[in-house]
């Protein structure tokens, strides 16, 4: 078995797992394979450390809040490596649990007790207390701030990507400001749509049959769309108490639930005279209270960065815990310079302390074909680099387990992943 020693006080390993038969690739600082996933290192080193975990069958990892996270468990993960953790103490064995590693050995175990626990199957460690597993998001909120972002694009193209594999997926456009998503698609906008299904659900009369009757199919892509309203007036009939109700009934109506929201966030009441009459934004502070993870979209400019930090503060306010994941929509190096990616992944983490971006790059000539034949970019340009970069994000941020979303859009940012 070929193996990576990633540890500070072991380099007496060595010796013993060769007479015990195994390979050993190398020997790295504890911190190299965080420093390597985190691209914290210079490029040659970069290459050489994933280079051995891509070729190594196991990583013998000492255990530290440096030298685990979560981008070195996705890093392996992706490279098909298996981590042997080595702790000193009942911290370093928390830290592994929470990470899902297999029974950590100690510290000083010496090479015949490594080898034999490489030779059999790895043993889960027990969760820590009061760890569980988080269930797939089903209602999935897209916001962004003012300024076109790109939200309605990607809430389709999200929904597009999620009814792969034969999902049920709902498309709801609950935008009360400039609601467009059946525009894009071509579909009518003069039927019932999510304004009914909300009037239905305030009455407790909406159920998944109903639901499925007020939508309309998006040919046999298995996405239902709930088309928004037809005129931006009728923004009282989307209620607060309505939309709540109309979401809960979608939970089992749908596998996925992709709603698409307006940008402001305020509340409205210094400028209510009536405290309990209507709100402009109400649809979209339920959506955001309703869903179980909140896709943020920021325009990867200076101007959508600026906006999008003004925002998102204002955002975790309103939703509270719920889980946020933040895209950066239209990258390309015209409107930042050299290095956009890197540019718009400081910025954000300096001044908004957001460390995991995920980045999609402008595809005008799929966007606008798509626009042109009233279909998503997915089903007119299925290799296009925005396509592949939305299936990308959907299955690392959205469906992966909550271990490895992190760590793998670090591992796009740095173009590993391509």
């Amino acid at each position: 078995m070929k193996l990576l020693i990633a540890a500070d006080r072991r380099a007496d390993l060595v010796a013993g797992l060769t007479r015990e038969g195994h390979d050993v690739l190398g020997v790295v600082a504890a911190s190299a394979v965080a420093l390597a996933a985190a691209d914290a290192m210079l490029g040659a080193e970069v290459e050489q450390v994933i280079r051995n975990l891509a070729e190594a069958d196991a990583v013998v990892l000492e255990v530290g809040r440096e030298s685990l996270t979560a981008s070195v468990v996705a890093l392996c993960d992706r490279a098909g490596t298996r981590i042997l953790p080595l702790c000193e103490g009942p911290d370093d064995e928390r830290l592994a649990a929470a990470f899902g590693l297999e029974k950590p050995l100690p510290l000083e175990a010496e090479a015949w007790l490594i080898a034999e626990a490489l030779a059999t199957a790895p043993a889960s460690a027990a969760p820590p207390l009061g760890a569980s597993a988080r269930p797939e998001p089903k209602i999935i909120a897209v916001w962004g701030p003012a300024g076109a972002p790109g939200r309605s694009t990607i809430a389709i193209e999200l929904a597009v990507e999620l009814a792969r594999g034969g999902r049920q997926v709902g498309l709801v456009d609950a935008d009360t400001h400039a609601p467009s998503i059946a525009l894009t698609l071509g579909l009518a906008d003069e039927g019932p749509g999510f304004a009914a299904a909300c009037r239905q659900g305030e009455f407790g009369l909406l159920d998944a049959r109903e639901l499925t009757r007020v939508s309309t199919p998006l040919g046999r892509s298995g996405v239902h769309v709930l088309t928004g309203l037809n005129r931006p007036s009728r923004w009282p009939e989307l209620s607060e108490t309505r939309v709540a109700a109309a979401l809960a009934v979608c939970r089992g109506w749908a596998d996925y639930t992709v709603v698409d929201v307006a940008a402001p966030l305020e509340r409205d009441e210094e400028i209510m005279s009536d405290l309990a009459g209507p709100r402009r934004n109400a649809a979209t502070l339920a959506t955001l209270r309703s869903a179980d993870l909140v896709v943020a979209v920021a325009g990867a400019d200076p101007i959508g960065v600026s906006r999008f930090l003004r925002g998102h503060s204002e955002l975790r306010a309103t939703i509270g815990a719920t889980r946020v994941v933040v895209l950066a929509n239209k990258i390309r190096p015209g409107a930042l310079g050299i290095d956009a990616r890197g540019q718009v992944r400081r910025t954000l983490e300096r001044f908004g302390g957001i460390e995991d971006v995920w980045f999609v790059p402008q595809d005008p000539r799929s966007a606008d074909a798509a626009l042109l034949a009233a279909r998503s970019i997915a089903e007119i340009a299925p290799k296009s680099p925005f396509t592949l970069a939305v299936r990308r994000f959907v299955g690392e941020a959205v469906v992966a387990p909550p271990s490895t979303t992190v760590s793998r859009g670090r591992l796009q940012r740095r173009g590993v992943a391509a």
